[in-house]
């Protein structure tokens, strides 16, 4: 990480804020990671990690490769690593991760799909066709 940040200093800085009181509808799309104290309907990508705050909510599909949840999110829940529950976090819909982490009080209400098969984000899937 270090060596990566001396050669591209703009990944360095890559850290996104979206504090209380804001309100964002429509996709957000981000290379670096993002913090969320506000509220934002509609899709996420996240190519680092996504932090929902205690006062945070995101409705929408949401993709990163780490999240760390203390607030709310609906929605499909895609992450490619590690998906930490706060105690105060609430979570509704499809969760999709490789590890998953959950503090007691926490509440999940969905599906939860664990495993090491998930795709590269940004990565279109191919449909396999099986013929007789």
């Amino acid at each position: 990480m270090i060596s990566a940040a001396k050669k591209n200093p703009e990944l360095a800085q890559a850290s996104n804020r979206i504090l209380v009181g804001t309100s964002i509808q429509g996709d957000v799309q981000t290379d670096g990671d993002i913090r969320v104290d506000g509220k934002i309907t509609g899709n996420m990508t996240v190519n680092g990690k996504l932090v929902i705050g205690e006062h945070g909510s995101v409705e929408g599909d949401v993709e990163c490769k780490n999240a760390s949840i203390a607030g709310s999110t609906s929605g499909t829940l895609k992450v490619h690593q590690m998906l930490s529950l706060s105690a105060s976090a609430k979570v509704e819909g499809k969760v999709h991760s490789e590890k998953l982490s959950i503090e007691p009080g926490a509440e999940l209400n969905g599906s939860v799909t664990m495993g090491t098969v998930m795709h590269k984000i940004g990565a279109k899937e191919e449909k396999s066709v099986q013929t007789a």
